[in-house]
């Protein structure tokens, strides 16, 4: 028999197993490759959580209040998002990275030569690596509101509701299956965005001490960071692509869609 604590413990549990889906880890490690600072990690990984919560609150709540269904290509429209938006980050680091690759590349060395007899040389100037990297990867958006705080947790916050959007169906129906009193499951719901927001924040914060560490020992490595976990976004926003259009029919006459 279901309790009140034990479907917060569950509800909480969950959520922050929840936080570590393929998806969710992937699309966080593109937004935090580049962050150092752990209090800005964690506030990447509450933002993420926060908007996830929004969403699978909103629908969640509709399909548990008002016995929604909904129909296999809206939900298949739901889990395509998050391949466009898993797509769209890849692209989004590769492309910074390609931009901050010239810039790195940049250095005058000193050489001695003559003018008129007299012998001299000019000293070295090299374009620091780190610095360039920083503000040269940057995209043109990044350059424009890259230093606003508002725009860096809007990132976060938005792929958490694309996320929140595409597994909130799931989430709803396996509440309905357990628990029959609607203002439970509702409180579940709540609880289960706990747990995410608190799973994530830890996520987050690992990643950026682990690019920290890395970063500190293989400097040029960590410059590349960015690029590889664009690479596997891309990489993973194709693949789920493929699933949703073709295995299972997103653009056909007959759609058939399992929520997970």
């Amino acid at each position: 028999m279901l309790t009140l604590l034990s479907i917060i413990a569950i509800g909480f549990f969950l959520g922050m197993r929840h936080a570590t889906d393929p998806d969710h880890v992937i699309a966080v490690t593109t937004i935090v490759s580049r962050q150092r600072n752990f209090g800005r990690a964690a506030l990447i990984g509450v933002f993420w959580g926060l908007g996830h919560t929004l969403t699978i609150f909103a629908v969640g709540s509709a399909i548990i209040l008002f016995n929604l269904v909904i129909p296999a290509r809206i939900g298949l429209s739901m889990e395509f998002s998050v391949a466009i938006m898993l797509i769209l980050l890849g692209v989004w680091n590769v492309v910074s990275f390609l931009r901050a690759v010239p810039a790195e590349a940049v250095q005058v060395h000193s050489h001695a030569h003559s003018h008129d007899g007299h012998v001299h040389s000019h000293e070295p100037v090299h374009i620091s690596e780190t610095h360039s990297h920083e503000h040269a990867q940057l995209t043109a958006l990044d350059q424009r509101f890259g230093k606003a705080a508002p725009y860096q947790l809007l990132r976060p916050l938005l792929v958490g509701i694309v996320h929140g959007l595409a597994g909130s169906a799931a989430v709803a129906l396996l509440i309905l299956a357990t628990i029959q009193n609607s203002r439970w499951a509702i409180a579940y719901l709540l609880v289960f965005g706990i747990g995410t927001i608190a799973g994530m924040m830890l996520i987050t914060m690992s990643l950026a001490s682990t690019f920290h560490f890395v970063g500190h020992r293989f400097e040029r490595f960590s410059h590349r960071l960015a690029m590889i976990s664009g690479l596997v976004s891309l990489a993973f926003g194709l693949v789920i692509a493929y699933q949703i259009c073709v295995t299972q029919g997103l653009f056909s006459a007959n759609p058939h869609w399992t929520p997970h």
